[in-house]
Formats: C-alpha cells, structure tokens, sequence
C-alpha cells in the first residue's frame, strides 16, 4: 500500500532526493565520511553551500543586489531578525493580518521594542480571506511592512504581492517558496523555513536586498544580517546536513523544470481537490476562491467526531498527517512540490468514498 505524506510541516520530500540521501550517507563524494561527519570547512561543503545558492538564485531569478543566507531559528527566529535588522530607523512596522503567523509576527516586533501596527485584517472573518490592503502606505512612516504569503494553517495565498509602494516588503514565505512564481523584486526581505517546501528542518533561507542591511550595535550574532553577508553564512558551523539536502532539492526542481513546472504541477493537484471539495455534499473547504492556498487546504465536515474519524480510516488507508491544525480544526491536506498527483488522486477517492458511507 502507497504512503502519502500529507503533513504541513516537516513534511514530504522528493524521493529521489531521499534515495540519493540513502545513497551518499555512508561515504559523499567517495571521502570515506558521512555528510553527517564532514567539516562546514571542508571543500566538499564549501561547493554544496556555493552550489545551493547558485541554483536558488537560478530558480528565483534573484538578482546580484540580493544576499542569500542560510541561517538558523526557522520562520519564528525571522520574527525577531527582521525588526532587529530592518527596523532600526522609525522603529515601526505594518502588518497584514491574515492569520495566526502574521499575528506571532506582530508580536515578537512587540516584544523587541517595535510599534507594530496592523493595517488591516481578516480575523473577523475567521481568515477566510486575505485583508485589502489600504490604497497607499504613508511614505516614510514604516521601516516594512510584513506579509505572510501563504497561511499553512487557515489556507489562504497571495498570488501576487501586495503594492507598499516606497515602503520595503518582508515576506515569510516558509509554506510556499518555488511552490509558485513571485517577483524577488517586489521584496526588501524573503525568508522561509526549510521543513515544508525545501527539505528537513534545521535551516532557514534569507534572501535580502543589499541595501537594506547595515551594521547594527549589539545583534546577537546567531541574527545578523550583516556579519552572515560577511562570513558566507558561516560564522558559526551551520547545519550542514541539512543546507546539504536542501540543495538536492533545489538541483531536483531545476531538473523537474523549476518554479513554473512546480505552479503547474500545483495548481493541478490543488484543483483538483477544490473541484472535489466544492461538489461535495459532506466535506467543504471555508476560504474564498480567489484567495485559496495552492499548497495547504483545510477542510471539514462541521462535525468534530466525523473529522477525526475521516483522520483515523484515511490513516489506515495510508493517507498520513491530515489532521487540521488545534486551532482550526477539522482536516488539513498539504500539497508541496514533493506530493505527486497519484497521492491527490488516492486522497480524493478515498474522501469519495467515505462520503458515500456517510
């Protein structure tokens, strides 16, 4: 029986870069020594590390006025890094709020000191559909404003990015980086954690205009944008392995045929379940059409037992993690670039069929 991973994080990973993983373990390179052993120093590292950027940089076009870091602390630790790095000259930030790591956003700017202001949201709504953003952002009032481009737990996406006009952009884009195509130009800031769209958890990528980073007294090292620009990422030993397999990934995308091979493949697989969710007479997905996420899709019955017995036959039938988030609740189906059209197949008959039982 097939094994489908839909969990949202970390979550499912090409297998063929998992076979090659299998494959290099004992011995990269030939060296006699594990990935897992080898030196942040060592020249087989330095051209995994050189090699990851190059192809990011191919798959997002981003251009030469943009740093590529791999840091640590997954999108939680860019709550803090980026008001610590950016914020510096008003001291005050805009917020999108469009669900629950927009909000944790907010908050930890709070936290540091910053003034955090919400320019307009959707929580009345339950974040069943994105917040408008105003006609214009005061110039000059804001260091950035924050979005959350694609929100794992309620399902909702921006497809575009939202206009800030003069003020810098930052964007958390853990769930759906090379999931869709984005204009690294419209940001000041993209950051996204690796254990949902780019390989297992322990690193985080930063991409940052130039121009926006400075020296800033008293950074804790571990959140410096400035001093990773200098050291390559590397001013400590960085995760190795992982930075490792997340340029298997990256280097499975561009042979797969990059980032608008993965939206089509996306927009197939998530079409295919909102066709199947919007006919049905059991299970229904909360979010507005035009506002729908291409990689996370919650869905529900409206009754909680139902829900969980749904989590419990699909299980037995190997459909794993499709639990909905505590605090929604309901059903969840995470559809990366790694999940293949056979395991959005087998989802779909099986919630045919449970609803003919029911």
């Amino acid at each position: 029986m097939p094994v489908y991973n839909f969990a949202a994080g970390p979550a499912v990973m090409p297998a063929p870069v998992i076979a090659q993983i299998q494959r290099e373990l004992p011995s990269l390179n030939g060296s006699g020594m594990s990935i897992l052993e080898v030196s942040h120093r060592a020249t087989d590292f330095d051209r995994i590390i050189t090699d990851a950027e190059a192809d990011l940089r191919a798959l997002m076009q981003i251009p030469d006025d943009y740093a590529v870091l791999f840091m640590q602390g997954g999108g939680t630790g860019q709550f803090a890094a980026a008001p610590l790095n950016l914020a510096t000259d008003k001291r005050r930030i805009a917020v999108l709020d469009s669900g629950q790591w927009a909000v944790k956003a907010a908050q930890e700017a709070a936290k540091l000191g910053r003034q955090v202001d919400v320019v307009a949201s959707t929580r009345a709504a339950k974040y069943t559909r994105l917040p408008q953003m105003p006609d214009t952002l005061p110039a000059g009032q804001y260091d950035y404003l924050h979005v959350c481009m694609n929100n794992t737990i309620e399902g909702t996406a921006w497809h575009q990015a939202p206009r800030t006009g003069t003020t810098p952009l930052v964007a958390d884009m853990s769930s759906n980086i090379l999931a869709e195509e984005y204009n690294v130009n419209d940001f000041g800031l993209i950051f996204a954690g690796a254990q949902k769209n780019l390989g297992p958890a322990g690193v985080t990528l930063v991409i940052v205009r130039k121009d926006l980073v400075h020296q800033v007294p008293g950074l804790p090292s571990m959140l410096d944008y400035q001093l990773f620009m200098e050291k390559n990422s590397m001013s400590n030993t960085p995760p190795v392995f992982n930075i490792y397999a997340v340029g298997l990934v990256l280097k499975w995308l561009r042979q797969q045929g990059g980032v608008p091979e993965m939206q089509r493949r996306n927009e197939q697989k998530a079409g295919k379940l909102y066709a199947f969710l919007d006919q049905s007479r059991l299970f229904h997905n909360p979010v507005v059409s035009a506002d729908r996420s291409l990689t996370n899709i919650p869905f529900m019955t409206g009754d909680a037992a139902l829900d969980a017995a749904v989590v419990q036959a699909a299980t037995a039938a190997g459909l794993m993690n499709l639990k909905g988030h505590r605090s929604v609740g309901g059903l969840r189906a995470s559809l990366y670039n790694a999940m293949p059209l056979a395991g959005v197949d087998a989802l779909i008959d099986f919630l045919h069929a449970f609803e003919q039982h029911h």
